[in-house]
């Protein structure tokens, strides 16, 4: 089996270090996911970049950690489940029982948020090849054409992220393990 480091400042490729310095400042940690994701400094650029991206869409703080808890869960992606949950919880302040429905794909007690998570769900499983009445749900949700779009980029940088994870086996980072994930389905 191939082992991938998780890089500190210190073992980080020299390109990788400014973006996990300052990883470090806004977290007060590195997100062991993203010290993985510095073994290719343009990877980790761009993850970055992706992630600013989103932050600035039109969705609320809540409502993106809903798509990333979505498809973290349609993704079995043990990391950024616990990662999210904790986020969603302690950053965007949502609702703990929003948090456990998503983790559980149960409904959503909050329609809006369900047609989210559900519309996010459909989209990472069915690889984007949603059903015109599943688009349709969402908009009559009261979402617009453009956060459609912007789901698609939370779907991206997500499928991006757990994906990282999958392959590198990241160990969760202390500040995440009381949100600690287990997939429903087998894992490899």
């Amino acid at each position: 089996m191939t082992n991938f480091t998780v890089h500190t400042l210190e073992t980080a490729p020299a390109g990788s270090r400014p973006m996990l310095e300052g990883l470090k400042k806004a977290f007060g940690f590195v997100p062991n996911l993203y010290a993985a994701i510095a073994e290719s400094p343009a990877a980790l650029q761009g993850a970055l970049a992706i992630g600013e991206a989103f932050s600035k869409s039109t969705l609320s703080p809540v409502e993106q950690q809903l798509v990333a808890l979505a498809v973290s869960e349609a993704n079995d992606c043990q990391f950024c489940m616990a990662a999210h949950s904790t986020i969603a919880k302690h950053l965007a302040k949502a609702d703990p029982a929003l948090v456990a429905a998503a983790r559980e794909r149960e409904p959503l007690p909050d329609a809006k948020l369900d047609a989210l998570v559900s519309f996010t769900r459909k989209i990472a499983e069915q690889r984007g090849f949603v059903a015109p009445a599943d688009l349709a749900a969402f908009l009559n949700a009261g979402y617009s054409k453009a956060q459609v779009i912007e789901v698609l980029l939370g779907v991206g940088m997500k499928t991006f992220n757990n994906y990282v994870d999958h392959i590198a086996r990241v160990p969760l980072n202390d500040q995440f393990k009381a949100e600690a994930w287990q997939p429903k389905r087998k894992v490899a």
